[in-house]
């Protein structure tokens, strides 16, 4: 439904009956929206349901099958012609665009450098334009510093200077906070409101409806490539966006509905200690160290017992990460030691940065960086989700197709994957359906202990609901541990504790869920310790 009282100005920008195709997906369907001066518009929807693909349109990086965007009120440049786009809109998505070995100045005048004759840059006036818009927008950073040496936020700041530069009064923000801490966040939805209020159109991307309600003064929500709902954000609720999202849930959507998931195929094999158990192996930790910039940790000590759910978080470059990284194997410290105690004695104590090991030894890992580290992105989804248990399955060295797909449908179908088959390349895949790939396969080899870093990060609420009720059923019914390593306070609501890091050091331990928000959220920024 479309509300009359959104204001009727001319739309800086706008998109109009489109409609795109990827093979047999449909991915926008008559998709129609416009952007406002002055005012940001929330986009939200599923995974899958066709927003970065909107995005893409709107970017002049992808052609419409049908339909068209126009800029105040004009037919939208050729896609060629890269300058007249630049001029009009701009898109900070949520990995850099900067070039990191080029200055803050180079940077925001790049391709489009002022000049003081044939083939000669003035190096002089660049950096005094440079500082000129950024003390104009009351950025705080210097044009002469390399951008290599930025922070995440300041990046942005810089694309968002470059973009204000060319003339663009329409921006696009696609899941900007995703790698920013609390207190970036909130200075970034104040330059938002700064930028608004001087008349600039922006819409706002997001998965965290908390952000969209904040920042925006309305939403559009996109639901398998269709438009099917606009609204100023004060006529609408969460209930609302998030009813509008799901649409009518399906039974395969459903994890109160669709019952425990299937066995897997044949006998079970031997193997790690997460099969077939009757207790998981205590995690021992002991005197963890690590020296890296943005990521140490002090002689970290914790126990995980067998069948508990832990929870660690803490700002960005608290270490809590790091420390989950080196339990799964995927980082080695410079001191210190990790070990599992079985319950029917012994103890195994895991070589450093030996992800195969540990694999061996029964953990499973969700990574933060799917793309890094999660899938194969050439490989299928079966490929990818059996990967870790290629050695049970194969026959005579050799792993077919329908072995494979056996062990892989059962977690397709509880994680809800949407896809064109279990075959088909995950790159291809939405970022959510990425995700949740990268679950399936952590999940596949029945792991004694999960650990997972951000698992809900990039993925939509429904998606993000499902996901953490999957880790949750999977501990309970198993009995299997989980170190779950996240900055995102509704990740942790599944765990029975939780450890707070600061600075690369243990800060406090809540005990009792539920866990107190605004007392965790101090807890990470070092206050209030118990």
């Amino acid at each position: 439904m479309t509300q009359p009282d959104i204001p009727s100005a001319p739309a800086t920008a706008s998109a109009e009956g489109i409609h795109k195709r990827f093979g047999s997906t449909h991915a926008l369907r008559g998709v129609g929206l416009s952007l406002q001066p002055g005012r940001c518009l929330g986009l939200v929807g599923r995974n899958g349901a066709g927003k970065s693909t909107l995005v893409s349109i709107l970017s002049g990086l992808v052609p419409p099958d049908a339909g068209e965007v126009r800029f105040d009120g004009q037919p939208a440049p050729s896609l060629g012609d890269v300058a007249a786009w630049r001029g009009r809109i701009a898109t900070v998505f949520q990995h850099s665009m900067v070039v990191p070995g080029l200055t803050v100045a180079e940077n925001v005048f790049l391709g489009r450098q002022p000049r003081r004759g044939p083939g000669l840059v003035d190096w002089r006036r660049m950096r005094e334009q440079a500082r000129k818009i950024m003390a104009d927008w009351g950025f705080d950073v210097a044009a002469d510093t390399p951008c290599g040496s930025l922070t995440v936020e300041q990046r942005q700041v810089v694309e968002i200077t470059r973009a204000l530069a060319a003339g663009t009064r329409c921006l696009l923000l696609d899941e900007p906070t995703a790698a920013l801490e609390r207190g970036a966040a909130q200075r970034l939805f104040d330059r938002v409101r700064q930028l608004r209020e001087a008349g600039v159109a922006i819409m706002y991307i997001s998965h965290h409806l908390e952000e969209v309600f904040e920042i925006c003064t309305d939403v559009a929500v996109l639901r398998d490539g269709e438009l099917v709902l606009t609204a100023p954000m004060t006529q609408v609720s969460k209930d609302d966006l998030v009813t509008a999202m799901v649409g009518e849930k399906r039974a395969d959507q459903d994890p109160e509905r669709a019952g425990p998931s299937a066995p897997p195929p044949g006998p079970a094999p031997a193997g790690p200690p997460g099969r077939g158990r009757t207790r998981s192996p205590d995690l021992v930790v002991s005197s963890v160290s690590v020296a890296v910039a943005g990521a140490s940790l002090s002689g970290v000590s914790l126990t995980v017992r067998g069948g508990e759910r832990v929870g660690i978080t803490g700002l960005r470059g608290s270490g809590a990460s790091m420390l989950a990284r080196i339990v799964a194997g995927a980082a080695a410290p410079d001191a210190g030691e990790v070990r599992l105690c079985y319950p029917e004695g012994g103890d195994r104590v895991l070589r450093p940065g030996d992800r195969a090991g540990a694999l061996r030894a029964g953990i499973g890992y969700i990574p933060e960086d799917r793309q890094a580290e999660g899938f194969v992105p050439l490989l299928g989804a079966a490929e990818n989700i059996a990967m870790t248990i290629t050695d049970r399955i194969a026959r005579a060295g050799f792993v077919g197709p329908k072995r494979r797909e056996q062990r892989a449908a059962p977690l397709a179908r509880r994680l809800s994957l949407v896809s064109a088959g279990l075959g088909q390349p995950v790159r291809e895949l939405s970022g959510g359906n990425q995700q949740k790939v990268t679950v399936a396969r952590a999940l596949a080899s029945d792991p004694a202990l999960i650990v997972a870093i951000t698992p809900t990060r990039g993925v939509d609420v429904a998606s993000k609901e499902l996901l953490l009720a999957e880790l949750d059923r999977i501990t309970r019914q198993t009995g299997a541990s989980l170190l779950l390593a996240s900055d995102e306070l509704d990740d942790l609501g599944i765990c029975d504790r939780v450890l707070v890091l600061v600075r690369g050091e243990i800060f406090t331990e809540f005990t009792e869920p539920p866990f107190d928000r605004e007392a965790l959220i101090a807890a990470t920024e070092g206050l209030g310790a118990t």
